[in-house]
């Protein structure tokens, strides 16, 4: 029987892992019997081995199938700084997450049902895989740089009691120096008692990091592990938490099932631990990478408890532990920020950086004064603070909507001066930053723009499309830069995989490239194929219907010999409808858009004469429609088909009657709407002015088309008096679009339009309309002023833009 064993054991080297886990998933007590059967055996085989020389029966395997490379150095896994960042590998479809990130290899961390405790078995990765990435790692590319989310810890030699110091490995022995604590293991057995597991964990912990993965998948380091679950409750809190500590050093998986046992008992004696102590253990689970909320929430809970107590040191790292659990509760806000304000002036650069990561991942708003009084500590040692710190203080002034103009025009200096020394999501956060806050720094885009395309190959596609929209919403044009926008494009076209699960990134980036024109026709081809439609639009938490019509609207107007994928005629409406009754209900009301029309109507001569609507739905806003005449008289607007155009007001039977008032119908006009010759007369002023251009080109705007205009004077009455005649040339009449644009359709502190509105005039003149814009600072003034005043203003616009 013995023999047989042995032969059994023997033969299991050779199988895959799958097999080992088969073996994992056996009844507990089953499953530790054969190990402690096979112990002595499998000792003699690995002391003779004396691995690592070569053997037919080695199990192979690659340590970043199973283990999170961030943990293992002051690099925690926090480096993926965005509150939508936090994807831990066990939460990623294994043969997705391989196309998505040729930088690891897929994992599979399937526990057993029935012994999740000792399963530590993990999947290899794919021939296919392998291949791939050996591939990649041939091209010679500029290494991204690697931030340290923990260099706060430095910063205060307080900071060693309450946290682990990541860069403070224990002195790393080989396999050989293990063995007999392994063989310690299986002698003691049974008789194991707390203090022996600590100290053969301590012991274990030391394996150089290479080794650990070999420990893992060893039969007496999971005895170890069952024994420590079953000494829990007997473990001192000092040990307790020594355990924990030791883990981090072992790289034990954070999905691992034993954690969730640890947890219940660390927040079962949560009430017994001093705040330091708290502090400590959330540190402790933050280095392991597991979320905890359970425990979170006693250390949450105790705040107010000891907030006598709390001084910089602790408040800098709670605010670090509540960034890295991405929840503040709401009670906690209010004395935050009081002890945050108390504490500012003591603040250095780094934990002032800290501050914002913390508060802008946990989604925790602050007082406006409280945020401008953080941002003007920052200011006051910029040149200190590293490249992190200033990414996160940008963070969170996008997060908090604030322009702090002294801060941006420090920006202006310091980030062409860094940028060379940027990583990816770094100079991707500058730039969203200046983009939420309609900042535009040639000099800070410039910078970003000639450093970004040789990173280009390390960018996630989230990071190419948030630089593509930012870019774009700027108005930033490619021949800024001619690498940029090529270089990130083709980013996205290798990361192609992620799309599928992120279908929102690839929406994000091509509108960025819309509004200045650029379309990459097989990724919108990709973007507007049913299948991809399909799949955005079964994210229900994201509205990307919206994104979709803006991308096929564009594609319509600015690709007349477009034979690709289109939105279907259905969809197109539906999403006109939804977006024009938004807007009947917000800008629609708005008291500038309201008093544009009013005064519209008086000056041509009554409400047939202005149709507000949304002229062109994908550009999401409205438009106050005006005709005239080649002799600058107005015409009736005659409002398209609802059917064809569902954003578009359907006038009611009255009103009908008034658009046929006042048009007589003559052989002339007949003659006009059947195309046909007419009079010589009729010639002549057609010639006046040409029919609008639907060529790409934008029309002149410096052509004069109008020789008279209507004669305006300080007597004007409110309803005009003049009679509306027939238009003498349909054909010849010049569509008007008035826009009432507010503050934020600008670049901050300029005239430039931003990425959607520019995009919208360009369509606009695309479609043969003469764009009059009230601008905001004028009308907004005008709203203040008489009817008189108004009339004449809105007249000169106009007329002279004709």
């Amino acid at each position: 029987m013995m023999a047989a064993r042995v032969l059994c054991r023997h033969g299991c080297r050779v199988n895959s892992v799958h097999g080992f886990r088969k073996k994992f998933s056996q009844a507990e007590d089953v499953h530790l019997k054969l190990i402690e059967e096979t112990d002595h055996q499998e000792e003699q085989k690995t002391l003779s081995r004396q691995i690592p020389s070569p053997s037919p029966y080695r199990l192979y395997y690659n340590p970043s199938s199973y283990y999170y490379p961030s943990r293992d150095s002051a690099n925690s896994h926090s480096q993926t700084d965005d509150h939508e960042e936090e994807q831990r590998p066990s939460d990623v479809v294994p043969s997705f997450r391989q196309q998505s990130n040729r930088y690891s290899v897929s994992c599979s961390r399937h526990l057993s049902s029935s012994n999740k405790l000792l399963d530590l078995a993990f999947n290899k990765a794919p021939e296919t895989d392998k291949t791939s990435v050996l591939q990649i790692h041939k091209k010679t590319v500029t290494p991204d740089v690697k931030v340290n989310p923990r260099a706060f810890l430095k910063t205060r030699p307080e900071y060693a009691s309450t946290s682990l110091d990541l860069t403070q490995r224990p002195d790393p022995v080989e396999w050989v120096e293990v063995l007999p604590v392994l063989q310690n293991v299986s002698l003691l057995k049974g008789r194991m008692k707390p203090s022996d597991v600590s100290q053969l964990l301590a012991e274990l912990s030391r394996l150089h990091a290479d080794k650990m993965a070999l420990l893992r998948s060893d039969p007496r380091f999971l005895t170890l592990l069952r024994y420590s679950v079953k000494h829990l409750r007997l473990f001192s809190l000092s040990e307790l938490l020594e355990v924990l500590r030791l883990f981090v050093w072992v790289e034990m998986p954070s999905s691992h099932a034993i954690f969730e046992t640890y947890e219940e008992e660390l927040s079962q004696r949560a009430k017994q631990m001093t705040f330091q102590e708290l502090l400590f253990a959330a540190d402790l689970w933050r280095c392991i990478g597991r979320q905890v909320p359970q425990f979170l929430e006693y250390l949450y809970t105790s705040v107010h408890l000891h907030l006598g107590q709390i001084n910089v040191p602790e408040l800098v790292h709670l605010l670090y532990i509540i960034g890295e659990g991405r929840h503040c509760p709401k009670d906690l806000v209010r004395p935050l920020e009081q002890l945050l304000m108390h504490h500012l002036h003591l603040l250095h650069p780094e934990e002032v950086g800290t501050v914002c990561l913390g508060l802008f991942k946990s989604q925790t708003s602050v007082s406006e004064s409280a945020v401008t009084r953080i941002v003007d500590r920052a200011l006051s040692f910029v040149s200190e603070m590293s490249n992190f710190g200033i990414v996160n203080v940008l963070k969170y002034m996008r997060f908090s909507y604030l322009f702090h103009k002294p801060w941006l025009d420090a920006m202006a200096q310091e980030i062409p001066r860094r940028s060379h020394g940027m990583g990816v999501q770094g100079l991707m956060h500058v730039t969203l930053t200046c983009s939420a806050l309609h900042y535009r720094n040639d000099g800070i885009l410039s910078a970003v723009a000639e450093r970004i395309p040789s990173l280009a190959p390390h960018c996630r596609s989230k990071d190419s499309c948030k630089l593509l929209w930012a870019f774009g919403s700027l108005g930033f044009l490619p021949t800024q830069s001619p690498g940029f926008y090529p270089s990130l494009t083709e980013a996205l076209r290798q990361r192609k995989a992620e799309f599928q699960r992120y279908p929102e990134h690839l929406l994000t980036g091509l509108l960025g490239l819309v509004f200045i024109s650029q379309f990459p026709e097989d990724l919108v081809a990709l973007a507007l194929s049913p299948e991809f439609v399909h799949l955005a639009l079964k994210r229900s938490q994201l509205e990307l219907k919206k994104d979709l019509l803006t991308l096929d609207g564009a594609v319509a107007l600015e690709l007349p010999q477009w034979t690709g994928p289109r939105l279907s005629r259905e969809l197109r409406e539906e999403v006109a409808e939804m977006l024009w009754t938004f807007a009947q209900s917000d800008v629609c009301q708005k008291p500038e858009v309201v008093e544009a029309e009013t005064a519209l109507q008086d000056l041509l001569g009554g409400e047939q004469f202005v149709c507000k609507r949304m002229i062109l739905p994908h550009t999401r806003s409205i438009d106050l429609e005006v005709h005239l005449d080649s002799t600058g008289q107005p015409i009736p607007v005659l409002p398209p088909c609802s059917a064809h155009n569902p954003a578009s007001p359907v006038p009611s039977h009255q009103d009908w009657e008034k658009l046929n008032t006042g048009i007589t119908i003559t052989d002339e006009l007949i003659g006009q709407l059947c195309n046909l010759k007419t009079t010589a007369h009729s010639s002549a002023q057609s010639s006046i002015i040409k029919p609008p251009s639907l060529q790409r080109f934008l029309p002149d705007e410096g052509e004069k088309v109008f020789e008279s205009v209507l004669d305006l004077t300080s007597g004007i009455t409110e309803k005009s008096a003049k009679p509306i005649s027939a238009p003498q040339d349909l054909k010849c009449s010049v569509k008007v679009a008035i826009q009432v644009p507010t503050r934020n359709h600008y670049c901050t502190q300029s005239q430039q339009l931003l990425g959607l509105h520019a995009m919208k005039r360009r369509h606009l003149k695309l479609e043969g309309f003469k764009v009059v814009e009230l601008g905001f600072q004028e009308w907004s003034q005008m709203l203040r002023k008489s009817r008189t005043e108004k009339l004449a203003y809105l007249h000169c616009k106009i007329y002279d833009c004709l």
